[in-house]
């Protein structure tokens, strides 16, 4: 009997031991899970919100994505680009003449510094690189501001920087604002004054008395494409690349143009594609600046208010409200994450479609 009691106190404690140990992994495991967890999903604070103006914004957006700040401090962020290869975002700071790296990984990161202008004292209140493209090779391209120029590097070897336009006709260009590549390889960039000595103010400070859209192609011609904006901008290709579109930031005529492209990679005449004039007011400070287009046509772009969100027959669907004055966009990670340069902050959505580029 003794024995018998003796057993079943001993087999009783054993089990009770062992559950607690069972209980502590578990609980080690939930932990642990818990840190992988956070670490892969940052809490990031939030800005803004989604106005929807046409039952169709549901397809490519949720009215109740948050708008994640993920990055802040910057003087005028603009020209994202994303790293498909390497998974990584790039984008200028063009005030402080700087090339920022960012990963969910490691955050904000310098990653070229000059990033467009490479001389001396004082030069203009924006003198770096604005727009920012990976072209079909894996370089990097920039729109250089201070030294009034287009140039091509690989990623991490800027002493292999080279110059593809910096002259049309003998004269400097303005200051290239932003740039696209179409699948032939042939370039697309605009350009208006905003990185000259006060923006190009008065104009006999110009060494062009317009302000183009031009074409460099894959032999290194450039060729004048358009030359009636105002201040051209923003620009990108539709899906078949048929159109291109162009932004104009000026606030008495805010116009989006839609260019046909012709079968020798050349622009016929621009028509309106949506005008958002009367949509500018005080609290809404964005012009027209960077485009992106998704998978479907929609053209995403900065606009009044943030980024404005336009089909491919020219009706506006929704805005994405970043509060601050917006410059740019781009998608990336898996090609359904919307990164927006606006105010002093990196800003990131997440969207139902995906940009054009991740096919």
């Amino acid at each position: 009997m003794f024995l018998h009691l003796y057993l079943s106190h001993f087999f009783i404690n054993y089990i009770r031991h062992l559950m607690q140990k069972l209980l502590f992994i578990t609980l080690l495991c939930c932990l642990a899970f818990e840190t992988i967890t956070l670490a892969q999903h940052k809490k990031y604070p939030t800005i803004g919100k989604i106005t929807s103006f046409d039952p169709a914004l549901n397809k490519v957006l949720d009215t109740s994505a948050s708008i994640e700040i993920i990055g802040q401090g910057f003087t005028w962020p603009e020209g994202p680009v994303w790293v498909k290869k390497e998974q990584f975002l790039l984008f200028s700071d063009v005030p402080n003449n700087i090339i920022y790296k960012w990963t969910e990984k490691d955050g904000i990161q310098k990653f070229l510094t000059p990033s467009g202008y490479t001389g001396t004292g004082y030069y203009s209140a924006e003198p770096g690189a604005n727009g920012l493209i990976i072209n079909n090779k894996g370089n990097l391209v920039a729109c250089e501001h201070g030294d009034r120029r287009i140039s091509e590097m690989p990623l991490y070897h800027p002493e292999k920087k080279k110059t593809l336009a910096h002259l049309f006709e003998g004269k400097q260009l303005n200051s290239p604002n932003d740039i696209v590549q179409h699948s032939s390889g042939d370039y697309y960039f605009t350009d208006p004054p905003f990185g000259l000595p006060l923006r190009g103010e008065p104009e006999q400070a110009k060494e062009l008395p317009f302000q183009g859209v031009f074409k460099l192609d894959k032999k290194g011609k450039l060729t004048l494409q358009a030359k009636e904006m105002t201040r051209p901008n923003g620009l990108a290709f539709n899906p078949d690349e048929s159109i291109l579109y162009v932004g104009q930031s000026d606030r008495k005529n805010l116009i989006w143009k839609a260019y046909p492209e012709d079968k020798q990679g050349n622009l016929g005449e621009g028509k309106i594609f949506f005008n958002a004039t009367n949509m500018s007011r005080p609290d809404w400070k964005s012009p027209a600046d960077g485009i992106k287009v998704d998978q479907n046509g929609n053209v995403w772009t900065i606009g009044p208010g943030g980024v404005l969100i336009i089909n491919p027959e020219g009706r506006l669907l929704g805005r994405i409200e970043t509060i601050s004055f917006s410059s740019n966009c781009t998608f990336g990670e898996d090609g359904t994450t919307l990164f927006i340069t606006s105010g002093n902050n990196l800003l990131r959505i997440k969207t139902k479609t995906k940009g054009v580029l991740f096919r």
